[in-house]
């Protein structure tokens, strides 16, 4: 069952919050973020992405720049731009896009529950970028950014969230760059507090939607720390590690789709032949052709659009993830037919997150950029989280979350 506890969050005082606040460091390259940054020296970049404090082309992955991200952060906190609170708190991240809003709990998760799988992956992570992000979390002693888990639906935990939603929040403002609105609550009482941690210990599992990455460093740091401790008890603050949790059936995934430089030698003639052994091909012209329902697949090609259905026999709806239209199109399409084995390194291909619209697959395509495009029907949480309890591992690029997580709401201290 999930463990989880309240924490003493590290949050910027409400006048500050908009200046610090930022995107999160894995959106975005060193150049934008020294833009977005521009002369704000309250913003959370100066400590998630500090190699823009360097000359223009330093390494994120430079020694000095790890030692500027724990120098920003005691900055930060020196000069009053993040306060610690006084007590441990539960909170509450709302973000709302395209008028819908998702409601989520900022909890500290438990290392071990990671470490023994009751908090499930569904994607496969790089040691390194595990090893950079635990570098980052040594160095501040502290999870400065969030993961993003997913919970199963619950009334009791929806009534406590609802509760706190009638009221005026710690934050709220309009993001600059994704132009969806973020919310902020804080949970003191007491009574709920132990609601919160009553309701997600009867939970057997918590899942991770995004942030893979940041999820591993967190508990490998947490778990380091224990061993190096003599006197470990357990109770210590590195024994967890900050997540903000949110019911699957709020959680908006978009479609994550492909775009492609050549055919593999083939003509566009020999490449429709080809995909019609597997999928009943039918052309639709000029207009966007959007995907509608699971297996059916859209392809822009030579300035028309085209439906993929895939034929009966080439999936399979019983199996997590042979049932996945990633699964499908990976196998049938990018592998079979254009070559594509390993959809982490090949050069030939790219991917598109879907809050661009299919509009970028044309453009890119029109452009000479790319030969073909291929937009996909997002994947559902249900599915994630099939794969996850199997213990199977999604394809690589298969899901795409919106909208992402703000960084610099608020951090939590390992000791």
């Amino acid at each position: 069952m999930a463990k989880i506890k309240p924490f003493k969050g590290i949050r910027p005082p409400k006048q500050y919050v908009e200046e610090v606040e930022s995107r999160p460091y894995d959106v975005l390259d060193s150049e934008e973020a020294r833009v977005e940054a521009g002369d704000n020296e309250k913003s959370l970049y100066h400590i998630i992405k500090p190699e823009i404090d360097f000359e223009p082309g330093t390494s994120e992955y430079d020694p000095r720049v790890y030692e500027k991200a724990a120098e920003n952060f005691k900055k930060f906190q020196d000069k009053g731009w993040l306060v610690q609170d006084d007590k441990d708190n539960y909170y509450i991240y709302a973000q709302t896009m395209n008028g819908k809003t998702q409601y989520g709990l900022v909890v500290c998760a438990f290392v071990d529950d990671y470490l023994n799988g009751v908090i499930k992956k569904h994607e496969l992570t790089r040691r390194d970028k595990e090893e950079d992000r635990m570098k980052h979390v040594r160095v501040n002693n502290a999870n400065i950014e969030p993961v993003f888990f997913a919970y199963p639906d619950n009334t009791v935990l929806n009534d406590v969230i609802m509760k706190y939603a009638q009221t005026e929040p710690e934050y709220d403002f309009i993001a600059p760059i994704d132009g969806f609105r973020h919310q902020f609550w804080i949970i003191s009482d007491s009574k709920d507090i132990e609601v919160v941690t009553e309701e997600f210990a009867k939970m057997p599992a918590l899942y991770i939607a995004d942030g893979h990455h940041r999820s591993a460093a967190a508990a490998l740091v947490g778990a380091e720390k224990a061993k190096q401790n003599p006197n470990h008890k357990g109770t210590e603050e590195y024994n967890y590690f900050m997540a903000v949790c949110f019911q699957a059936s709020q959680l908006t995934i978009l479609d994550y789709n492909r775009v492609v430089k050549d055919l593999n030698g083939l003509s566009s003639e020999e490449f429709l032949t080809a995909l019609s052994k597997n999928f009943d091909v039918v052309e639709k012209g000029a207009d966007i052709y959007k995907p509608d329902h699971l297996h059916n697949f859209s392809l822009y090609l030579d300035n028309k659009w085209y439906s993929l259905t895939a034929k009966q026999g080439t999936f399979d709806d019983k199996d997590p993830i042979g049932v996945l239209d990633v699964d499908i199109s990976s196998r049938l399409i990018l592998d079979e037919i254009l070559g594509i084995k390993d959809l982490r390194s090949d050069k030939r291909i790219d991917f598109v997150g879907g809050l661009r619209g299919l509009e970028e697959l044309k453009r890119r395509v029109d452009s000479g950029e790319m030969r073909m495009a291929l937009a996909l029907y997002p994947v559902t949480m249900q599915q994630i989280m099939d794969i996850a309890d199997s213990g199977k591992i999604m394809p690589p690029k298969a899901t795409w979350f919106e909208p992402k997580l703000r960084s610099g709401l608020i951090i939590h201290k390992l000791v």
